[in-house]
């Protein structure tokens, strides 16, 4: 579709763990204070309400939006295990299209990224190891009133723009992907975003009503240490609100400049996170869930032919980047893609886009494979093995009536609809068998090396980086309970 007679350039901008929910042009209280500038781009084009990710941890959701395809189609299974270096991305026919990539920041869509205890806690989840994986300091607040704390993204964010400065004008359309680490944890920022957050507007999330069995053990992995008193809950969500400002800011910052270099004009824009945050919500933080916390988030698409302050409200994921990066390019783009182009809705014109969004996900602090479906008003999960979930989120915006054995008949018509689209089974049992196949290898290599146990209990202490004297014995029980996983026995228990 052509929506002006020069190919636009285009700046794609993702950050990392935001929570779609809370901005204020989507009627937040808290929001209005957060994101200004976000809240101004989204009256500029078209907010898309309902977003999700196709997958809760960043490297798995990054490698399904690079590659145009959901999670059981490009294998990116969790934070170590993303696309293949040659795996074709939307970059791949961008420039086959003719424009020019250039990227400033994070990507994080790649395999072999991350550390040992990303690798080794991913495979090993459905051993249902009694130990942490992770660990958060308390949420901080800096005295100074310093408005630029998280410096390499604003380092990226002054890259970009001088490369914009010395390149934009050129004949040739470019595409610009900037990349930011904030807000992702831990909770830090400075007294200058933190008195922006009015405090009374920060609400306190509900407990859950009862306990599922996989959410009790990803709170042991997520290892929060500091209890849930009511202060340091709004605390962590407070210092949380103000990293997200801080965000904002660098957005300000960011379009300012680009008027100034007279690209606003020729020039579309994508707002996006890979990801959601929790921030205490259901007792945990971090994302690996479901729940909209950590499942929803942000879309602004704005510039040249896109509407003026439009919101959609139909649900819609990151796999539909690839597609719409192909609709602007006038590209048609590989075949295979599990999305659709979100350039139709914008237009309110008649489109194929599914009424329903899929997601999953398999990595370290989920001990089974996660399912989710969000279809309407109703979000089903299911985590395989395990009971589902059923949430009406017209009524339950929190999340903590789970009604899958009230409405029996709905869950065997979403669970058809889910089977339709996924054979979660299999593909559960397929992520199963790498992860035990790669801790094989792994583990082999380690007790050759003499450094198995020594490796485990460190990265089973929560963290990689420890001192001699936070690491705890890699026990007998410990590594009784790995060898019966290997062996299929290990379950709940």
């Amino acid at each position: 579709m052509r929506i002006r007679e020069r190919l636009p350039n285009i700046i794609f901008i993702q950050c990392d763990s935001l929570d779609g929910r809370i901005l204020g042009c989507l009627g937040q209280p808290a929001g209005r204070q957060v994101a200004p500038y976000l809240d101004t781009l989204a009256g500029q084009g078209v907010l898309f309400r309902n977003t999700y990710a196709n997958n809760f941890v960043c490297v798995p959701s990054r490698a399904s939006m690079w590659s145009g395809m959901y999670t059981h189609h490009c294998q990116g299974w969790n934070n170590f295990k993303g696309l293949e270096p040659k795996t074709p991305t939307f970059l791949t026919f961008l420039q086959s299209a003719g424009y020019l990539p250039v990227i400033f920041g994070r990507t994080d869509h790649l395999s072999g990224r991350h550390s040992l205890r990303a690798r080794v806690s991913a495979w090993t989840r459905s051993a249902w190891i009694r130990r942490p994986n992770y660990r958060m300091p308390l949420p901080r607040v800096k005295p100074e009133e310093d408005s630029r704390v998280h410096l390499s993204d604003w380092q990226q964010v002054e890259k970009s723009l001088v490369w914009l400065s010395q390149n934009a004008q050129d004949s040739q359309p470019f595409f610009l992907s900037l990349g930011f680490s904030s807000p992702h944890p831990p909770f830090f920022t400075s007294a200058y975003y933190w008195k922006k957050i009015n405090r009374q507007t920060v609400a306190l999330p509900p407990f859950d009503l009862a306990d599922h069995p996989v959410l009790k053990q990803q709170r042991i992995c997520k290892n929060w240490e500091h209890g849930f008193a009511p202060e340091l809950v709004k605390q962590v969500r407070t210092v949380y609100l103000a990293m997200v400002s801080e965000v904002d800011a660098m957005m300000g910052y960011f379009l300012k400049k680009l008027r100034e270099l007279s690209l606003a004009d020729s020039t579309v824009l994508i707002f996006c996170s890979d990801h959601g945050e929790l921030a205490l919500e259901h007792q945990q933080y971090y994302k690996m869930s479901p729940y909209e916390g950590s499942s929803r988030v942000p879309l602004i698409i704005s510039g040249p032919g896109i509407p003026r302050g439009k919101i959609v409200d139909w649900p819609v994921s990151l796999v539909d980047i690839f597609p719409t990066l192909m609709d602007l390019a006038e590209n048609s783009g590989p075949d295979y893609l599990d999305g659709h182009s979100l350039i139709p809705i914008c237009f309110s014109q008649d489109h194929r886009h599914p009424e329903w969004v899929l997601a999953e996900c398999h990595d370290s602090s989920l001990a089974t494979g996660c399912f989710m479906l969000r279809k309407g008003k109703w979000k089903y999960v299911v985590y395989v093995g395990y009971q589902s979930q059923l949430f009406n989120l017209e009524q339950d915006q929190e999340e903590i009536h789970n009604l899958s054995e009230e409405k029996p008949s709905l869950v065997a018509e979403l669970n058809h609809l889910l089977r339709s689209l996924v054979n979660y089974p299999a593909v559960d049992q397929q992520v199963k068998n790498y992860d035990r196949e790669s801790f094989l290898a792994w583990r082999n290599e380690q007790v050759k090396a003499g450094t198995y146990f020594q490796n485990m209990a460190k990265i089973f202490s929560g963290w990689d980086d420890l001192s001699e004297k936070e690491v705890q014995p890699w026990t007998g029980e410990d590594e009784a309970r790995i060898n019966r996983w290997l062996k299929g026995e290990t379950g709940n228990g």
